[in-house]
């Protein structure tokens, strides 16, 4: 085995290498038909790894070096051949499912800090497109071209299939190892840099009934910004998310919360602590009585929150607040369910 080349720090990627990622466009349903191929959407860190100039780098979607934040992977420098630059995500593994959380703890000022974390939480690198290899370009082939070097590559590689029945069984159950949906990619299509055109992602949006707990004030303080949810969880009633108060349904969403706040309700400021404020940096907050029950799509549930904004659909008068209860919203593991380690040890 070859010396781990050099980690060096850079402020941007080398203009040789095709930058930025590939995006993918949000889409409600899978694309069908003979020129799509389909992978997890692993929920992590996008990484680009080169070493076009002879150093091992790692970089984000925005350019900025990531070696700094996850010294275990430079041993990536090893399994790249020179003049070499692939495409991939930054994941931690946690009990047997993709953790972000835990990778978020992992973007940490503090040099010893960060020696500490990549002990106690390692990062892993999957690997899903290649763009350079040994000196050849292969980012203006077909995508169908490049997964077939992909396949070869020493590095954990991201399964895929072609089949869309197995994609929509893992839109189905891939959640419950902490995936975020499925990617459809076009089998014809070079590696278009920055470009949502030629990648589909579907996140299998699910429903909940969520009890109104409060609401977050706008940055000027002049309306409402969101309203504040909450389930119950082992009878008590807990903060879960917010569901941005905007668009067609504002007024009906008004008319309803209003008259709960009274005409002077107390606001506590950004920071302060809050049963309902699960973070300390969101908007200022009112309470409101648990009164109301709301029907909202979302997209992921993770670590008892539900993971961004839901989105409002409409007040639910039928339902008693206390029936909207955690069992709702938490995957069920079902037997054969998708697993990491299964995920990865694929080759379809």
């Amino acid at each position: 085995m070859r010396q781990s080349a050099a980690v060096t720090a850079e402020p941007t990627p080398p203009e040789d290498l095709p930058f930025p990622p590939m995006e993918a466009q949000l889409v409600d349903a899978l694309p069908e038909g003979d020129g799509w191929q389909y992978e997890p959407k692993w929920d992590g860190f996008r990484g680009i790894a080169e070493n076009l100039d002879g150093d091992f780098h790692l970089w984000s979607r925005n350019g900025r070096p990531l070696l700094r934040y996850f010294p275990e992977l430079a041993a990536l420098g090893d399994l790249l051949q020179p003049r070499s630059a692939v495409d991939g995500e930054i994941v931690v593994v946690r009990d047997g499912a993709l953790d972000f959380d835990a990778l978020q703890m992992r973007l940490h000022p503090a040099e010893s800090r960060v020696r500490k974390l990549s002990a106690e939480i390692p990062a892993q690198f999957v690997c899903f497109d290649v763009l350079l290899w040994d000196g050849e370009d292969l980012h203006g082939l077909p995508f169908a071209r490049r997964r077939a070097g992909v396949e070869e590559l020493p590095f954990d590689v991201s399964p895929s299939t072609r089949d869309v029945a197995e994609a929509a069984r893992w839109l189905e159950r891939l959640e419950v190892a902490g995936f975020d949906g499925v990617i459809a990619k076009r089998l014809d299509s070079p590696y278009l840099p920055g470009s949502r055109e030629a990648v589909q992602k579907v996140k299998g949006d699910k429903t909940a009934d969520l009890v109104v707990v409060g609401v977050t004030w706008s940055e000027k303080g002049t309306g409402i910004a969101s309203l504040a949810l909450g389930l119950y969880v082992d009878g008590e009633l807990r903060p879960v998310g917010n569901a941005p108060a905007s668009g067609k349904k504002r007024a009906e969403i008004l008319q309803r919360v209003e008259p709960l706040l009274g005409p002077n309700p107390e606001r506590k400021p950004r920071g302060a602590p809050s049963r309902w404020k699960p973070k300390a940096d969101q908007l200022e907050w009112s309470s409101v009585p648990p009164e109301l029950v709301v029907e909202v799509r979302y997209d992921k549930w993770q670590k008892g929150r539900i993971r961004h904004n839901a989105r409002f659909l409409r007040f639910r008068p039928d339902k008693d607040p206390a029936e909207c209860t955690v069992d709702q919203v938490r995957p069920r593991p079902k037997k054969g369910d998708p697993t990491v380690a299964g995920l990865l040890g694929r080759r379809t």
